[in-house]
């Protein structure tokens, strides 16, 4: 079974513990002698404790190992953590823990060799062990060290963005018939015969020159229409995309589990960090 470290398991954890932070507490013997504190914690899939990651400090020699959490009292209350019957020996015995050793069974089982206390004929094979083999060791569901989550539903708001249309524009030829109008001119010629007035002169007959094929000649000329087209900016079109925003409320029932303490007798018992 893999062990992971607790913020690796549960970033929140601090959330989860009312705001206690265990890798931050010092290590105390039973007779309240500080012998190192608390680096980490190690916990399995369901997220319950196996090991503290304890920094011990004998006679000026420092070492850090893995110390069982059935073997552990927690105090919050005074920032603490007590253990009972950590020899000399046995930190001695134990193998040291590195940030880059996998806690793998053959791991654990030198761990445990070093905690058992007398020798037993239980033969241990890892592909059937189970921690309740090691009850002693791994037990924190004693009275005065339990866990208890309570567990919260938030809402968490994001935003998705997703295409709900799409806007074509083009052009068309549309066409249609007009008429214009443009005035012409056109020239014509008029003839006119008129006798001559009686007080004309007479022309004498031997001055007079009779001549054949004398001709006049008038140039006539008419309008004529030169209708063409050209092509001119009717209007522009401009095409631009706006980004409007608006809030969305949406109402979600969420579930918050509570804490309920039912004691019997008379009881003294210390309800801390509870809300």
């Amino acid at each position: 079974m893999p062990l992971y470290k607790l913020a690796d398991f549960d970033t929140n954890y601090q959330e989860t513990f009312d705001g206690n932070d265990i890798t931050s507490l010092d290590l105390y013997t039973e007779g309240e002698v500080r012998i190192g504190s608390v680096a980490d914690v190690l916990v399995d899939d369901d997220g319950k404790f196996r090991y503290l990651v304890i920094d011990v400090m004998y006679d000026s020699t420092d070492k850090r190992i893995l110390l069982p959490i059935g073997l552990s009292r927690i105090d919050y209350n005074r920032d603490r953590v007590y253990v009972d019957g950590l020899s000399k020996e046995q930190v001695e015995r134990l193998p040291e823990y590195r940030e880059d050793i996998i806690a793998d069974y053959d791991y654990e089982e030198k761990v445990r060799q070093a905690y058992r206390s007398t020798p037993n004929n239980v033969n241990y094979d890892r592909n059937t062990y189970n921690y309740q083999q090691d009850a002693h060791l791994y037990d924190s569901n004693a009275p005065e060290n339990q866990t208890f989550k309570l567990y919260e539903e938030r809402l968490i708001a994001n935003k998705n963005r997703v295409k709900t249309g799409e806007v074509t524009i083009g052009k068309h030829i549309e066409s249609e018939t007009r008429t214009v109008s443009v005035p012409l001119e056109k020239e014509r010629v008029v003839i006119e015969r008129v006798k001559p007035s009686q007080s004309s002169t007479v022309t004498d007959s031997s001055e007079l020159k009779f001549q054949e094929g004398e001709v006049a000649r008038i140039e006539v000329y008419e309008e004529t229409p030169n209708i063409r087209k050209e092509a001119f900016v009717r209007e522009e079109i401009r095409i631009k995309k706006v980004v409007e925003e608006e809030t969305v409320e949406r109402e979600e029932t969420i579930r918050r589990e509570e804490l309920d303490v039912d004691t019997q007798g008379n009881l003294n018992v210390n309800k801390t960090n509870l809300s």
